[in-house]
């Protein structure tokens, strides 16, 4: 059984400002003394979206909220939205990763700045393949990998799906996350390429050419870290919050989403990854470590989605970030020790 976890409830939700009108949710946290620093997704009418900024004293109580967003879509790849974003430091640098979405298609980009304030843009970090594409290089190595990973883009190229939309229709690539430290020298980063969460490393953002892409989805399967496996995945995973690093290996809250007659629901869980060989899963949790359970889950924009994208460590407690039916955000904690031991058996 998954440790007891506690909800502390809303802390942030939409306000009047015209760029957070529509909903506030899935933040990147990162944590300096006791300070906790919050980047948010901020949607106004019509679906736009922007980064929102507050700030905590102790892992609950906001002292600061900007009335304007801090960063927002300047360029056409993310003409609509910059979304879901999550947050690093390696060193003195700090990496904000986020979905750019330019009204059609879906991709993983990112900034970094040094000071929390000003970031700079240093573009899409994830492969750009069209659906086409992308479904004869998995193609190629079909016998290494489950049905489910070839189905989706099979079935959006059969029914010609991409020619009922105007201009070119790529691959959704989300969920992008560094972790807080180089290995080997190299970046380490999880994303998700329906429905799994895969790996990859580079040394230089030039070394993640259209060569490089194109053999690492031929062979996929080596890169996958975690499959959906059991009953609360049997839609998709994807990488939640940035990596923790403990004795026991990388702990990952991530999400996992399941499909049931009445829709999908969004749950919560964990895995442990190895520490010097991140790609390799020593476990995870057989049942979510929360679900929706509270009225401000279970119905919003989305219903039944609890969508973790940051944590924070005070004494014994891990607290969780994390949206809640794609309208406000809450917080859960658990004894990390707790967490870990259960993780362990």
């Amino acid at each position: 059984m998954p440790p007891e976890v506690k909800k502390h409830g809303i802390i942030l939700e939409k306000t009047p400002h015209n760029f957070e009108n529509e909903g506030v949710f899935n933040p990147a946290v990162i944590k300096e003394d006791d300070t906790v620093h919050i980047f948010y997704r901020a949607v106004r009418i019509g679906n736009y979206s922007s980064l929102g900024y507050c700030q905590l004293k102790g892992p609950l109580e906001v002292i600061k909220r900007n009335t304007s967003p801090i960063f927002f879509p300047t360029e056409t790849y993310e003409f609509q939205g910059t979304e879901d974003p999550r947050i690093t430091k390696i060193n003195d640098t700090y990496y904000l990763t986020y979905s750019a979405y330019d009204g059609i298609n879906v991709c993983g980009a990112y900034a970094t700045s040094q000071d929390l304030k000003n970031f700079t843009r240093q573009g899409i970090l994830t492969p750009v393949f069209n659906y086409e594409e992308y479904a004869e290089l998995i193609r190629e190595n079909f016998e290494k990998i489950s049905e489910k990973h070839l189905l989706f883009y099979e079935l959006f190229v059969r029914y010609k799906f991409n020619e009922l939309m105007k201009g070119k229709i790529y691959v959704w690539d989300k969920n992008v996350i560094f972790f807080p430290k180089k290995i080997n020298g190299k970046f380490v980063v999880l994303h998700r390429l329906w429905p799994s969460i895969q790996i990859f490393y580079f040394k230089e953002k030039e070394d993640l050419s259209r060569a490089f892409w194109r053999d690492y989805v031929r062979n996929l399967r080596d890169h996958i870290v975690i499959r959906p496996r059991y009953h609360y995945e049997s839609s998709h995973i994807g990488a939640g919050c940035p990596p923790i690093e403990t004795e026991d290996g990388w702990l990952l809250i991530y999400h996992a989403v399941e499909t049931t007659l009445t829709g999908l629901i969004y749950h919560a869980s964990a895995a442990l990854l190895d520490l010097e060989n991140p790609g390799r899963l020593i476990s995870k949790l057989k049942t979510p470590l929360f679900s929706p359970s509270e009225e401000y889950e279970k119905k919003g924009v989305v219903d039944n989605v609890v969508f973790p994208t940051g944590t924070a460590i005070f004494g014994e407690d891990l607290y969780i970030y994390y949206g809640a039916g794609d309208s406000c955000i809450a917080v859960a904690s658990v004894k990390l020790k707790d967490l870990l031991n259960e993780l362990k058996q």
